[in-house]
């Protein structure tokens, strides 16, 4: 009896702690570090400012791909409305050229899967090499592969058209991100680019991560022709996602189940969204309502985030892509992700560690 006395009263191993502690995750909204409603609101008005433009122009299909450029203005976030002038328009610049490269690929299979790889590997040595930080490399795969999604399902001057929509969003992003809305910090000293921008120097964490989304990227392209060569920058940007945050495998794991959890919660949502007869001023203003809460939680709990993130993605893809209230691809895009999540946990485990020569 005194022995199965002490044995209860043993502390829980660090494994216990550790599930305890994720599944506490999902249900907590951890403390901000700076605040989110100046970029929540940037972030919304440039994405539904285009959509609402292009509507009352007679053209709301261009407005959902020129919506895309508002991407750019989730980079920098935080930073002072005069660093931000300097960091968006490389990142705005880098999306341009991920989405005119799927639009120059798209009509073959092969040669999307290919560049799938390729796009996912240059933005992430690019994102590690120069720390740009959140949200990554996800969304130059996301853009990649929503125009060769384009490209492939409509003609080369339809995709086109949507590309120079996008250019015209990014330069509307620019405006709305340099915007000093709600900055208590008017005055306050600016950075070079090379200061917000600084080099890694390829650290020990920048080489792990960029060697990590290096297997992802391959792996996760791969596995695209087995599913769907359709599908495959789904799978990628949902492994280079979670691969990409920390070097630490119970962060990953973390992020990994988030991710999961969410994007289930979130398919659910968009299946409840697509019952209503939106028009494309509804729209713009849906997209904007969900942007503008995912900025509010996406640094506070990530599963929550999710759940606002997947039907934001699936409606601004559907509807650029011509394909908004397929129930289909709600289903797809679930399978995608936990293949791309899986994909990014199993590689955590990798020991690429033990394979570097010593400096």
């Amino acid at each position: 009896m005194a022995g199965w006395a002490r044995s209860s009263a043993s502390p829980p191993s660090p494994y216990d702690v550790g599930m305890r502690e994720l599944w506490a995750s999902l249900f907590r909204l951890d403390p901000l570090s700076v605040p989110a409603l100046p970029r929540a609101l940037r972030a919304a008005l440039a994405l539904g400012l285009p959509i609402a433009i292009a509507a009352l122009l007679g053209v709301p299909h261009l407005g959902y791909s020129a919506a895309v450029g508002s991407f750019a203005a989730l980079y920098g976030g935080a930073l002072p409305a005069r660093e931000r002038a300097k960091v968006v328009p490389f990142i705005a610049a880098g999306l341009v050229v991920a989405a005119a490269l799927g639009v120059g690929v798209g009509w073959s299979r092969p040669l999307t899967v290919i560049a799938l790889a390729g796009v996912a590997i240059v933005a992430a040595a690019l994102v590690y090499g120069f720390s740009v930080g959140p949200p990554g490399v996800m969304f130059f795969v996301l853009v990649y592969g929503m125009f060769a999604h384009i490209r492939a399902i409509s003609t080369e001057i339809a995709a086109l058209q949507s590309l120079a929509a996008l250019v015209v969003g990014t330069l509307l992003t620019y405006v709305i991100a340099i915007l000093p809305v709600f900055e208590r910090r008017p005055d306050a000293p600016t950075r070079q680019l090379r200061e917000v921008l600084p080099r890694s120097g390829w650290d020990d964490t920048a080489r792990l991560l960029f060697e990590r989304t290096i297997i992802v990227a391959l792996v996760g392209s791969a596995a695209g022709l087995v599913v769907d060569p359709v599908r495959a920058y789904w799978i990628v940007a949902a492994g280079v996602t979670v691969v990409g945050i920390s070097v630490a495998r119970t962060a990953i794991v973390g992020r990994g189940i988030h991710r999961m959890i969410g994007t289930v919660v979130g398919a659910g949502l968009y299946l409840l969204l697509v019952l209503f007869p939106w028009q494309p001023l509804g729209i713009a203003v849906l997209l904007a309502v969900l942007q503008f809460g995912i900025e509010l939680v996406v640094a506070r709990n990530y599963a929550l985030a999710l759940v606002l993130i997947t039907p934001l993605v699936l409606v601004l893809t559907g509807a650029a892509a011509g394909e908004f209230g397929s129930v289909a691809i709600a289903g797809e895009r679930v399978v995608d992700t936990i293949v791309g999540s899986a994909l990014a946990v199993a590689v955590s485990f990798v020991p690429l560690r033990a394979f570097r020569k010593p400096a």
